[in-house]
């Protein structure tokens, strides 16, 4: 950890910083989901999914970076090297050999599911640490997760 004048205890930020950095590998893996998809997706509904996924992957740009500034910010070193996050990410693989819109679909839900229910435990322990700057990054993360779960689920209801 590097020396910063911020209030929150060594071992709060310290705590803080490893939670941040299994979420910034997540939204790493994430981002690198959706853009897979952006690029290999066919099939009739094609330019509609394919302008969703990349816009998708333009807001994971912007998550990805305000959470690498709040680690560093609590004067911790952010982890977001390709080894590190395919080490770290807590997302199910994504399919490397599927086509369709709806098996892409289908593979962002499953992580953008997982994605969320591991922000909302990382909102209840940040609480109960009171880092409240860090607890409030993660709400509105929860927030973006699933507002996009619901647009990729409006997606392949009939």
């Amino acid at each position: 950890m590097h020396a910063t004048h911020n209030d929150l205890s060594l071992e709060v930020r310290s705590q803080s910083v490893a939670l941040l950095n299994a979420m910034l590998a997540d939204m790493i893996d994430l981002q690198r989901q959706a853009k897979q998809a952006h690029w290999n997706v066919r099939g009739p509904h094609f330019i509609s999914l394919h302008k969703l996924f990349d816009e998708i992957a333009g807001e994971l740009d912007d998550i990805i970076d305000d959470i690498a500034e709040r680690i560093t910010a609590l004067g911790g070193v952010a982890h977001g090297t390709l080894p590190e996050v395919a080490a770290h990410s807590s997302l199910p693989a994504y399919p490397l050999y599927i086509k369709t819109g709806h098996d892409h679909l289908a593979a962002l839900i499953q992580s953008f599911a997982h994605a969320a229910k591991h922000v909302r435990t990382a909102i209840d322990t940040t609480a109960a640490l009171a880092d409240a700057g860090t607890a409030d990054l993660f709400t509105g993360l929860s927030r973006n997760l699933d507002k996009r779960l619901w647009f990729l689920e409006a997606h392949l209801e009939n």
